[in-house]
């Protein structure tokens, strides 16, 4: 699937303990955080367990787990509003051409079933 501007392409970065970059909340409504049910992440052909990914919005950063019970209107993550996926990856990334692909699995109460969007792009670090 396209990028669909989902990531935003100069935030790519490696990091101490591994990487970031930022995305946008992909559901037309926006959300609070505690409707996301999980959020997946694959570097290079690489799962990232999912204690290892954490969301950092409004100043604030998040685990997943930390996500569920999340319902303050201050840290409603907005349709087109971007946030940054913090990473822990020993090493962080090399310099070169890399690959990611990303998955947002929300729940919204009032739907039958998850809103999950995959997508993947190319980037360099």
């Amino acid at each position: 699937m396209a990028a669909r501007v989902i990531f935003k392409a100069d935030s790519f970065k490696s990091v101490e303990n591994g990487f970031q970059f930022d995305w946008k909340c992909q559901y037309y409504r926006g959300i609070c955080l505690s409707i996301v049910r999980d959020i997946k992440v694959n570097i290079d052909g690489e799962d990232i367990p999912r204690e290892d990914i954490s969301l950092s919005i409004h100043g604030e950063d998040f685990t997943l787990n930390e996500m569920e019970t999340v319902i303050d209107a201050d840290f409603r993550w907005e349709f087109g509003e971007w946030a940054t996926l913090k990473v822990k990856k020993e090493g962080g990334l090399a310099k070169g051409p890399h690959h990611i692909v990303a998955v947002q699995n929300i729940a919204p109460s009032y739907m039958p079933f998850p809103w999950v969007v995959t997508c993947e792009t190319d980037f360099e670090i």
